[in-house]
């Protein structure tokens, strides 16, 4: 069995948890926006609930960007970092450097 080559997780660990904190805090700004109480103004509700809608855009993304971190940080721990979760290979530190959260080397992306 060959040893698989793969980047330090340690930098890596670094970014993602400041990334998570800083989807966290940005989820919390977006669901205290939508919390917020109707304007009465019938035109101001249609303009507000446009804005609403792009904030839910921007939530989901958000969310669906926290459960990738996650996922990651999950793979930092089981020492599976930097491994494709599809084919088994090494996942290049360049790929890794722009997407800290990448499941795929960019074969199997």
């Amino acid at each position: 069995m060959t040893k698989r080559k793969t980047v330090d997780p340690a930098p890596y660990a670094a970014r993602l948890q400041a990334r998570l904190a800083e989807l966290r805090t940005r989820l919390e700004g977006i669901e205290h926006d939508l919390d917020e109480t109707p304007n009465p103004d019938a035109e101001e509700r249609a303009t507000e609930r446009e804005g609403d809608e792009v904030l839910e855009s921007l939530g989901a993304a958000g969310l669906g960007e926290i459960r990738a971190i996650e996922a990651a940080l999950d793979r930092i721990e089981e020492g599976e970092f930097g491994v494709c979760v599809a084919c088994g290979g090494a996942i290049a530190a360049g790929r890794l450097d722009a997407v800290p959260h990448a499941p795929r080397c960019a074969k199997c992306a």
